[in-house]
C-alpha cells in the first residue's frame, strides 16, 4: 500500500454563497479509483470550517493508504457550512496518475469556481505519493 498525503494550504477569492452573510467554507476530499465498471471509494476527508472567510487558510494534512495511483481521482469540493444544508461553492478533480511524483511534494493550484464579476477562486495544496 502506498501513502497519499495532501496538504491543504488555502483557498482564495471565494464567492459569497450566503444571502445573509459571508460564507463559512470547508473543503471536502473524495478519493476514488475510477474503474470502467465499478468505482472504488477510497475514503472521504473534510477540513475544518472557517467562519465568515472568503480567503480561508487551512494548513491541514490528510492521508490515505492506497494500493497504487492507477485510475485514482481526487475530487475536491469547496463547501459552505449552512444550518439547513451545505452549499457547494466550487469543485475540481485531479487525476493522480497524471502527476509526476518525486521525492518532494508537488504543488497544485486549481480553479474551483469561475466568478463572473470578481477574480476566480483557486485552491492551493501539495500532494505527495510514497510507494512502499
Amino acid at each position: 500500500m502506498g501513502i497519499l498525503t495532501v496538504y491543504l494550504d488555502k483557498v482564495t477569492n471565494l464567492a459569497d454563497e450566503d444571502h445573509l452573510g459571508v460564507s463559512d467554507p470547508y473543503v471536502k476530499f473524495e478519493l476514488e479509483q475510477d474503474n470502467a465498471i465499478f468505482d472504488k471509494n477510497m475514503g472521504d476527508k473534510k477540513s475544518s470550517k472557517k467562519k465568515d472567510e472568503p480567503n480561508p487558510v487551512y494548513g491541514e494534512t490528510f492521508i490515505w493508504n492506497i494500493p497504487d495511483l492507477k485510475n485514482m481521482e481526487l475530487t475536491i469540493k469547496v463547501m459552505d457550512d449552512d444550518i439547513v444544508s451545505d452549499d457547494q461553492i466550487g469543485k475540481c478533480k485531479i487525476k493522480l496518475e497524471d502527476i509526476d511524483f518525486g521525492d518532494e511534494p508537488v504543488p497544485i493550484e486549481r480553479k474551483v469556481d469561475n466568478n463572473l464579476f470578481a477574480k476566480d477562486a483557486y485552491i492551493y495544496l501539495t500532494i505527495k505519493y510514497e510507494d512502499p
